[in-house]
């Protein structure tokens, strides 16, 4: 670990670190960091490095000293986490450590050159406003100087904020390789585009993405704007999702308000495919309305609005807990703020290496109590019945 150690030091002793990221750790703790984030600040007392810690849905802030930081950083590498991320002026070096400490150090073209010192209390977004994006100016979020429409600011902040999720998870898709991503029920694809955008643009990767949804009229414009602004390697498709075909496999599966249990069968292909991460926002959950059966809940559940929302929730839920049961590590992370949409849930999961397979039968048993409680039998268990039958027959109390 010393080249580690050494490479830290000169970044931050140069002040050439712009920003480190830190995931997949070690060990799977509950109350322990998945991720962690470093970046350069300027506080009245000079140059700081802000530690964000991100342990469950909560995100814990450290402001630290450069030789405190780079301590820190090293410290974390070398006894917590497998894979590191640490961009700076002259290039990215990826750090992966193996099962036996040796790390290895890959060093990349500079996706992110200058760093932000401004300690700002306000939103920082991956896409300013101010700075024309051409995908943003064709869809009217934007006008040709770059300032954001007030009819479409909420759709800008929408963007934004699914931006920030993909920038969480990027460490850890595969390097090296053309990205292959499927993006269910892709509808007029602000997202889609701005996917694109990120990847290519922001993280110079090369990528194949198809959008698929069910409107002709919507995929027509689609394609005739990503032809219009040569956006090589985006592709639109008309097509349901339990019926594609084109894949066999993917590095990262989304699906945005995919209607009930649409979502279900995109999550069943993208677990197939083995992708790396998964993006859902789920929509219109109607699947377990009318199963719920529960005496102890009559009070909740006799009144419909409140039993459409338990419903909704109670499916998110067995979604997350099947997708941990077939080897994921999932969050239910908010989306956008609840006064703009109630679909406001999404669904993040991402493949782990080695999932802790003496926890799995505690989980799985877990859920077949919640199952049984509730009178459910949601989709997504039964169209992954093969994968998730030998884990129930072998869970305590089975």
């Amino acid at each position: 670990m010393n080249e580690t150690r050494q490479l830290i030091d000169r970044l931050i002793e140069t002040k050439a670190l712009t920003q480190a990221v830190l995931s997949n750790p070690r060990r799977k703790e509950e109350g322990s960091a998945t991720k962690v984030r470093m970046k350069p600040v300027e506080l009245k007392g000079g140059l700081h490095y802000q530690l964000t810690c991100t342990v469950g849905t909560k995100e814990l802030h450290e402001n630290l000293l450069p030789d405190a930081a780079a301590d820190k950083l090293g410290t974390l590498i070398e006894a917590d986490y497998r894979q590191g991320l640490l961009q700076a002026e002259d290039g990215d070096y990826q750090i992966l450590v193996s099962k036996k400490g040796k790390a290895s150090i890959l060093k990349k073209k500079p996706t992110k050159p200058q760093a932000n010192l401004a300690h700002n209390r306000s939103k920082s977004y991956l896409l300013k406003e101010g700075e024309p994006v051409p995908y943003l100016v064709e869809l009217g979020v934007m006008n040709a100087e770059g300032k954001v429409l007030a009819a479409k600011y909420d759709k800008f902040r929408q963007i934004n904020r699914f931006l920030e999720m993909v920038e969480d998870v990027f460490p850890l898709l595969p390097a090296g390789k053309k990205l292959r991503i499927i993006d269910f029920g892709c509808g007029k694809s602000y997202l889609t585009f701005a996917l694109y955008h990120y990847l290519v643009f922001l993280e110079n990767r090369e990528v194949e993405i198809t959008g698929l949804d069910l409107k002709e009229d919507v995929i027509a414009s689609c394609r005739a704007l990503a032809e219009r602004l040569k956006y090589e390697g985006l592709e639109f498709l008309k097509g349901d999702i339990a019926e594609y075909e084109g894949a066999h496999e993917a590095d990262m599966v989304v699906t945005l308000h995919a209607c009930d249990t649409a979502t279900d069968a995109a999550l069943e292909k993208a677990v197939r495919w083995n992708a790396r991460v998964i993006l859902s926002v789920p929509c219109c959950q109607h699947e377990l309305y009318s199963q719920l059966e529960q005496p102890v809940l009559e009070p909740m559940l006799e009144h419909g609005i409140i039993r459409e929302r338990f419903a909704a929730l109670a499916t998110d839920s067995a979604r997350a807990r099947l997708l941990e049961l077939v080897g994921y590590k999932t969050q239910i992370l908010e989306f956008i703020d609840m006064e703009h949409t109630p679909k406001n849930l999404l669904i993040r999961a991402v493949k782990q290496a080695s999932p802790d397979s003496g926890n799995l039968g505690k989980l799985a048993a877990n859920y077949l109590e919640f199952k049984r409680f509730l009178h459910i039998d949601p989709y997504l268990e039964r169209a992954l019945a093969d994968q998730l039958a030998p884990l129930f027959r072998s869970a305590p109390g089975e």
